[in-house]
């Protein structure tokens, strides 16, 4: 325990030193930030290059969904590989990294390399790879597939959790046998307009993330969150809707959300949102159904004559304007 104590405090450390770099990068140049990175890392006792030099990758730090996946990433820098792993206060593997990584920012992917490998569309080459792309690697000739993956941050370099006795460090990519990209393309790079109004908002990065993964407005999402529960993810309802999105058991195991789960329940949220929307035609409809039900709004043929419906349709839609 001692050991993993020494660790996570190498970690905070490290988080600590790239947040005063971050907020001294505008008056620094990046192969400043990139030396200075390195020596903290050094003076913590960690291996491993600085992406601080990647194109949008360490500067990116909340600068939309790229900045997002890498900052997750470099969270876990200094945790002890695991085989197996998938809990970071014990330990990870690649995939249980890279799953942990993107869940963070609220997208689900499959557990081994080898499925993940399947997830998002294709990259052709390294020179069109962006931060957050997904490199893979077959590292076994003896057993051919996928075996091995690693987060992309930029200029060659990626985050991965190598091997037993290592830890998760930042590496030279090589030659990775496949890339992915899981990011949707509206997603790839940061937004110029739209959801700059969840600064400070609580779950921003999982609206953001969910809203370009589903095509919905991440600022509706987060009116939803605000109308829904106050943003409380542990919020239960009079009529038994519970958490951040207050999902009715039943709708929650249709859509395959686990309601209490913050990530979880913005992806569902979002989801649900995009059918909505698609099968009545207006956002104003969708939030109709969200609240008083597809039926309800199917057998009205517009807003339920419902005042609780009417109400939370108006308060949603003023909450998302003030968001946008």
């Amino acid at each position: 325990m001692e050991g993993l104590t020494a660790v996570h405090g190498r970690i905070a450390e490290i988080q600590n030193r790239i947040l005063t770099l971050a907020s001294a990068s505008s008056t620094s140049t990046s192969a400043a930030a990139s030396t200075a990175w390195a020596s903290a890392a050094a003076t913590a006792g960690l291996t491993g290059t600085s992406p601080a030099g990647a194109t949008g990758a360490t500067a990116t730090a909340g600068g939309g969904p790229e900045g997002q996946v890498v900052a997750a990433a470099q969270r876990y820098l200094g945790v002890p590989y695991a085989w197996g792993g998938t809990d970071p206060s014990v330990g990870l593997d690649c995939s249980g990294l890279v799953q942990r990584v993107f869940a963070d920012v609220g997208i689900g992917l499959p557990r081994t390399s080898s499925q993940q490998a399947t997830a998002g569309t294709p990259v052709a080459s390294l020179a069109e790879a962006r931060p957050g792309d997904l490199v893979f690697f077959d590292n076994s000739p003896s057993r051919p597939g996928i075996d091995h993956v690693g987060v992309y941050v930029g200029d060659g370099k990626m985050i991965a959790a190598p091997q037993e006795g290592d830890v998760v460090r930042v590496q030279d990519v090589g030659t990775p046998s496949v890339i992915r990209r899981v990011l949707p393309a509206a997603a790839a790079a940061p937004q110029a307009t739209g959801g700059a109004g969840l600064a400070g908002v609580p779950y921003a990065d999982l609206f953001t993330a969910a809203g370009a993964r589903h095509g919905v407005d991440p600022a509706l999402l987060a009116g939803v969150a605000e109308v829904e529960s106050g943003f409380d993810s542990s919020a239960v309802s009079p009529a038994g809707a519970t958490g951040l999105m207050q999902f009715m058991p039943a709708t929650a195991a249709g859509l395959g959300v686990d309601a209490s789960d913050p990530a979880s329940a913005v992806d569902g949220a979002a989801r649900y949102l995009r059918q909505l929307t698609d099968r009545f035609g207006s956002t104003d409809l969708a939030l109709a159904a969200y609240n008083a039900g597809p039926g309800a709004v199917a057998r009205a043929g517009g807003v339920p004559p419902y005042a609780e419906t009417q109400s939370y349709v108006r308060k949603v839609t003023s909450a998302a304007e003030a968001y946008s």
